[in-house]
């Protein structure tokens, strides 16, 4: 840009300061209501608003009236069909938390009752789920054993489950969801592959047909349990057919092969007895007063997050398909109150998992209707055909949760963080060897903490670049995306790509301070114009605090020690705001604030021409006196 093309730039505008308390409601609202929930209620009569209120917590009010006979028709199908699998799963997954077998099926009852009323997706299937009743059979199993004292056992995993709710539906209800996405993609992929590899290897105990086994889910524990008791299977090896038909057989099968043979007198171990009737209340079994409280609370909260993660995963990616909203906060509160109502009613921890709900969308459901038809078929069960099961062989509950399990190894999400980022893939992979290799709790506090690690290193190191002009316009990049951007010459554009705070304010400087160096050690060498402006581009940066700006203003003395002169662009509101307060605007000077990049180079290549010219102009008046 010539001489003759300067414009006069526009000037950056400060904006007006606002009141403390309207400014800090301002704050919290975008922080935990980004949504604007109460948009709705603007305007409203006192009893349009009380409607909308029971519509927000109890949605079945709001969809109900719509509800059409099709509907129905498609939800009965869909609700006999998944009821087909949560009666063998509920049963299956009870056995491996080291609860009593009837406890599955009563969680499949109640909670699906609680969350069609109160939930958001149309295609969740609510039930119990391998990974939570893992981590309630090691953490729990550890402070009790499920075989010397099974009454104590149940009452504190139903207790763990009151507290799992109670904090599920804190989190919706105050809206922190965002702990929740404290577990990302790459951790749960890692998480569930590991988690899934771990009941897998718990399923030997069924499938060998083992009396004692561990409770530890380290693969070294269960390898040594495996082949510590080798012996036993072969004691009994005249029915040892039976386990090894039993991945590929059903629940009706098993038990028809297992009643006409006999197999439970040759070793074959059996469900048993189950009780008949429905849900018994459980209010007077939840063990507040218990020794072992703090360790139910924490099997509550994690448990709690990772059903939290799982079940909103899970609805979301339903959701997609069909194009419709899931709110999280409304699916935390009715997870919440779904597991709080469930530990009360002999229930322990549901959420949605991904296996059943797939059966659910495929099967065309409509609605969370299909949750309620497979309530009811659950209810008959209960009423009458739990008899049946007696003789269901627990091999073939250890090959449903194996045929489960399987389908949460996702290898190929993991391939897929590989090429994608590495540093995902080494999140997840920690996720997977800590579970396999330590137990459930220490693989996700590790994966855990490698992504908070990650967070903090986005913060604490943030991205500056070098920006260069794109020919032919006036549009400037970073030089590394874009090779054929051209340097401005005696001008160094520097981008922050990051909030400024107190994590990372020392690091700017130093970094701000190498671009300098390096810049004019690389002019030195190629002979070209020396630097004379430093502009920051700050269009990147939402906000600073008061670390950051002492940081602009020692930046601001090192360039002037250089003799060089700083240049801000596109300073944000919140930024140019606290700038204005804190002098340093005063101390910069107003003419070196620029709207846009564009503006700030055109200025400097007005002042490095006007400079030449003055200093032409004086060395010819020299050579004339002369």
């Amino acid at each position: 840009m010539g001489n003759g093309d300067y414009e006069c730039p526009h000037r950056v505008a400060i904006p007006p300061s606002k009141p403390f308390f309207k400014s800090l409601k301002s704050g919290l609202k975008e922080t935990f209501f980004p949504d604007d929930p109460f948009r709705q209620f603007k305007n409203q009569p006192a009893s349009r608003k009380l409607l909308l209120g029971l519509q927000y917590f109890v949605p079945i009010i709001e969809w109900a009236p719509r509800y059409t006979f099709d509907f129905f028709k498609a939800d009965v199908i869909s609700g006999i069909t998944i009821a087909s699998l949560a009666v063998p799963q509920g049963i299956s997954y009870a056995n491996l938390a080291n609860l009593p077998p009837i406890i599955g099926l009563y969680s499949s009852f109640v909670p699906p009752l609680i969350y069609a009323m109160m939930g958001s997706s149309r295609d969740l299937a609510v039930g119990t789920v391998a990974v939570a009743s893992l981590l309630i059979s090691s953490m729990l199993g550890k402070e009790v054993s499920p075989i010397e004292n099974p009454k104590l056992y149940v009452q504190l995993a139903l207790t763990a489950t009151f507290f799992a709710g109670a904090f599920q539906a804190a989190l919706g209800l105050l809206r922190l969801g965002f702990i929740v996405e404290l577990l990302s993609h790459a951790t749960i992929v890692g998480f569930m592959g590991a988690a899934a590899t771990v009941v897998c290897l718990q399923q030997l105990k069924g499938i060998l047909g083992l009396v004692q086994f561990t409770h530890a889910t380290d693969l070294v524990s269960v390898m040594r349990s495996v082949f510590s008791q080798t012996h036993q299977s072969k004691k009994k090896p005249a029915f040892f057919w039976v386990n090894a038909m039993a991945p590929l057989t059903s629940v009706i099968l098993g038990s028809i092969l297992v009643y006409f043979t006999h197999a439970e007198k040759h070793g074959v171990q059996v469900i048993g007895h189950l009780k008949k009737g429905l849900n018994p209340l459980s209010i007077s079994e939840l063990a507040f007063g218990s020794p072992y409280l703090m360790t139910t609370i924490k099997t509550g909260i994690i448990t709690g997050v990772i059903a939290l993660a799982e079940g909103i995963a899970v609805g979301r990616s339903f959701a997609m398909f069909k194009n419709y909203h899931i709110d999280g906060n409304k699916e935390m509160i009715a997870f919440g109150m779904m597991n709080v109502v469930g530990s009360c009613t002999s229930c322990y921890l549901t959420t949605g998992p991904f296996s059943r709900t797939a059966v659910n969308f495929n099967a065309g459901c409509k609605s969370a209707v299909s949750n309620i038809v497979m309530a009811t078929a659950v209810m008959i069960t209960l009423l009458f055909l739990t008899p049946l099961f007696h003789y269901t062989p627990l091999v073939v509950l250890s090959s449903i949760i194996i045929v489960a399990m399987l389908g949460l190894i996702d290898y190929e999400a993991a391939m897929h963080l590989w090429k994608l980022d590495k540093f995902d893939f080494i999140v997840c992979m920690s996720a997977y060897l800590g579970v396999v290799f330590a137990s459930v709790e220490i693989g996700l506090v590790i994966a855990v903490l490698i992504s908070l690690l990650r967070v903090l290193l986005f913060v604490a190191r943030p991205r500056t670049f070098v920006l260069g002009n794109i020919p032919n316009s006036v549009i400037y990049r970073s030089i590394d995306q874009y090779p054929v951007a051209n340097n401005v010459p005696g001008v160094l554009i520097l981008q922050i790509d990051a909030p400024i705070y107190f994590a990372n304010a020392s690091y700017l400087r130093e970094r701000i301070s190498r671009w300098i160096y390096d810049e004019e050690d690389r002019l030195k060498l190629s002979g070209e114009t020396s630097l004379h402006y430093v502009i920051l581009d700050m269009s990147s940066v939402g906000s600073i605090d008061t670390s950051g700006i002492s940081m602009l203003e020692e930046v601001k003395k090192t360039v002037d020690r250089r003799g060089l002169k700083l240049v801000l662009a596109n300073p944000r509101s919140e930024v140019i705001k606290k700038l204005d307060k804190s002098k340093f605007i005063e101390n910069i000077g107003q003419e070196w604030i620029y709207l846009t990049v564009q503006e700030a180079v055109a200025t400097c290549n007005f002042m490095l021409h006007t400079c030449k010219l003055n200093h032409g102009v004086e060395h010819n008046s020299q050579d004339n006196n002369v």
